[in-house]
């Protein structure tokens, strides 16, 4: 009986390593983000602004009675999504070049990326509660 179940477990391990070997773990990265609100708040100048969100984005964080929080929610979106596409390309992205765009207010968030990095879907979730907002994103790579 001890040999059977030696037997079984090591065609176990042969059938989890053969599936590991065909899965591709570079089409697939997770990022994801955590913001303190207060220190965001403390740090977010206009420069600061400027230098990382689109002007599409700066406005609709300011549509908002709250829109630090709207600004801190989309920081922390486009921080995932910088640490999901480091992971599958090596290639410089300011966060300027990450875009949330949101189709209306409280909508599905959609990312916009360079023309070199079209070939990802990226599914974003984010949210808030308190003094934090969270974001994670899941991206896939659809061509080489």
């Amino acid at each position: 009986m001890g040999d059977l179940i030696s037997w079984g477990l090591e065609l176990m391990k042969i059938n989890i390593g053969k599936a590991i070997m065909d899965l591709n773990v570079n089409e697939f990265a997770v990022g994801n983000d955590l913001v303190y609100l207060p220190d965001f708040v403390a740090s977010c100048t206009d420069l600061f602004k400027t230098k990382v969100f689109t002007s599409r984005e700066i406005d609709y964080c300011n549509s908002f009675d709250q829109p630090m929080l709207r600004y801190a929610s989309t920081w922390a979106a486009k921080e995932a999504v910088y640490k999901a596409v480091k992971q599958l390309y090596k290639q410089a992205l300011p966060f300027k070049k990450i875009e949330v765009i949101r189709s209306k207010i409280a909508g599905i968030p959609k990312i916009n990326l360079p023309a070199n990095l079209s070939g990802l879907d990226i599914s974003l979730s984010i949210t808030h509660d308190g003094d934090y907002a969270f974001a994670i994103a899941i991206v896939k790579k659809t061509y080489d």
